[in-house]
């Protein structure tokens, strides 16, 4: 039985549930959101959490406001890898909206629970630190073998970091955030692709 740690949480109680097959059911997630006293569930059934657009989560994430606390069942209903979930919790605390997370006892509106948007925050940067690196010591040694590596791509794997920062954590739309690079939003959708990010749907 999972205690509900809702008690203090202020503004609207927003839920989240996910399953990523036709075969499992939502009923269990269900069940403890409504016990938690959610006002409003948003759901998605079937999606498989490394799916790039999911209806539920972003219609939940344009409904959010200022004050709101998101609720989930565990981590892993949310987030599609630790970068998305590390960037979502970044972006609710820039939001001003809380994140509690029942069967791991999470809830960022306590003393002990604002530590958790820290450690995600230093979490993708982390994440986005590593896949730069990776990218630039991949290039570093395709030169020193002598492979033709092409025309320069126009986004360096550091811009195409900020620029997943800022669509990810920032609300950001992606015309939006390829004017700041002065590219096409498929040039910076492509560097996404190349750089191992995962492509993300912003309406």
């Amino acid at each position: 039985m999972i205690i509900s740690p809702l008690l203090t949480c202020p503004g609207r109680k927003i839920g989240y549930a996910r399953v990523s097959t036709k075969d499992q059911r939502l009923r269990m997630q269900r069940e403890a959101l409504e016990s938690a006293g959610c006002d409003a569930i948003y759901e998605d059934h079937g999606i498989s959490g490394s799916k790039g657009s999911r209806a539920g989560l972003d219609a939940m994430l344009e409904a959010l406001r200022p004050d709101d606390s998101v609720i989930v069942f565990k981590l892993d209903r949310l987030g599609r890898s630790v970068l998305h979930l590390a960037d979502l919790l970044v972006r609710f605390q820039n939001e001003g909206v809380h994140f509690v997370s029942l069967s791991e006892g999470i809830n960022t509106t306590t003393p002990g629970g604002k530590m958790v948007f820290h450690i995600f925050s230093a979490v993708a940067e982390f994440q986005r630190d590593i896949i730069v690196e990776n990218t630039n010591a991949g290039l570093t040694a395709a030169r020193r073998n002598g492979t033709r590596l092409g025309r320069r791509c126009k986004l360096s794997p550091d811009d195409v970091a900020a620029a997943h920062r800022q669509l990810m954590q920032e609300k950001q739309d992606i015309a939006a955030v390829a004017a700041l690079f002065d590219v096409h939003p498929r040039t910076v959708m492509r560097a996404f692709e190349r750089e191992g990010m995962e492509p993300v749907h912003r309406p």
